[in-house]
Parts: structure tokens; C-alpha cells; sequence
């Protein structure tokens, strides 16, 4: 079991910057493309450019476990494209989030051309997971899974492993809190996606 220290996470760092100086995309895209081995960056709605610590191993080992199990669905299946939690997204509100693992359906791929499949798609993903680190406040995590929800997403996971539990969030619908579950079904919206969480209670480290 983590220690309760850990458990109550830490906010980010949010980057000052000079009055006036707004960051185009682009820019903001290459700020990240240049500290991309030293830092883990979002940027808010409103502008603010957050500084996240690294993933620790434990929570790496757990994302690969998530990320594997979405992408091997994603390939079978044939509709979407999975993600990994180096992919940036811009969201219609101008947010950039980097989901711990995201599914985009290929039709809404199709129209973006080559530039901009190759920065921060400007979408919001079909389908995000969220997997609480011991850096995480989960007040943050919750306010995250609603803006995406607000901003297009069908289906949102909300990973909680120090508590085993599961937030499933929906557009228009309660949250939906699962306690100490084995797997989680991403259906409808993702039909036969079923997320095997034995490895995330008991991770291999």
C-alpha cells in the first residue's frame, strides 16, 4: 500500500510568463519538442503553462500495462488509433493535454493534414485514461476528466490505484465510481475494449 504522503500528490508547476507574451501553437509546440527529455508539460485553457514531474516507475510499469492492452484493441479492431502519454491534444477550449492513454477514431484523423498529425493533434480524443500518480491531486485528475468531457470526449477513465477504483465518466451522465473491480468494459463506446486491471492493483514493482 503507497503511504497517505504520497497519495495526497502534489499541484504542478505553473510556468510565469512575461505579461503579454502569449505562446502561438507553434511555438508552444517546439517549447515542448526542446524540453521534452526533462519535462512532462500541459497548458490550461486559460493559458498557463504547467510543469509535471516525471512518472516514477511504478506508475510507468502501470501505463504500459493500460497503453498495451488499448493499443492491441485498437489494432484488432480497426476503427481508431490509440495513444500513448507522449501525445499532445489540443482541445477546442485551447487547452493541451497529454492523456496517460487516448483513442481517436480514424474518421476524425482523416480530414487534419500531414503538419498537423505531426504536433499536438487539435482534438479531443473519442476515449481518455487518466492513471493517478503519487504526484497527482486527485481534485486536479477529476477537474481534468470533466474538461475533457466538455470538450468532445465520449468515455473517460479515471484510474485511482491507491484506492482501486475506477471513475467512469460520460457526456451528460452521473460519474460512475467502481470499487476494487478486475477489468473495466469500454463498451458501448469502444465495443469488445475490456481493460484488465490485475496489473495496476498489483503492479510487477
Amino acid at each position: 500500500m503507497y503511504a497517505l504522503l504520497e497519495q495526497e500528490g502534489v499541484a504542478p508547476w505553473v510556468l510565469q510568463m512575461p505579461e503579454g507574451l502569449d505562446l502561438t501553437d507553434d511555438q508552444f509546440f517546439e517549447f515542448c519538442v526542446l524540453n521534452r527529455k526533462l519535462l512532462r508539460i500541459e497548458r490550461t485553457a486559460e493559458g498557463e503553462i504547467l510543469i509535471m514531474s516525471p512518472t516514477g516507475g511504478r506508475g510507468s510499469n502501470q501505463n504500459l500495462w493500460i497503453t498495451m492492452q488499448l493499443a492491441l484493441w485498437a489494432e484488432s479492431d480497426g476503427t481508431g488509433v490509440a495513444f500513448d502519454s507522449n501525445g499532445g491534444f489540443t482541445l477546442p477550449n485551447n487547452a493541451m493535454r497529454s492523456p496517460d492513454a487516448a483513442w481517436v477514431d480514424r474518421r476524425r484523423l482523416a480530414p487534419l493534414t500531414a503538419e498537423e498529425k505531426g504536433k499536438f493533434l487539435p482534438l479531443c480524443p473519442d476515449f481518455v485514461v487518466e492513471l493517478r500518480s503519487p504526484s497527482d491531486r486527485l481534485a486536479d485528475l477529476k477537474q481534468k476528466m470533466e474538461e475533457y468531457i466538455s470538450n468532445g470526449a465520449l468515455l473517460g477513465w479515471l484510474i485511482e490505484p491507491f484506492e482501486r477504483q475506477v471513475f467512469v465518466y460520460r457526456p451528460n451522465q452521473p460519474i460512475q465510481q467502481l470499487d476494487q473491480p478486475a477489468s473495466v468494459d469500454a463498451g458501448p463506446e469502444l465495443p469488445g475494449f475490456v481493460l484488465d486491471l490485475t496489473k495496476i492493483w498489483e503492479p510487477d514493482i
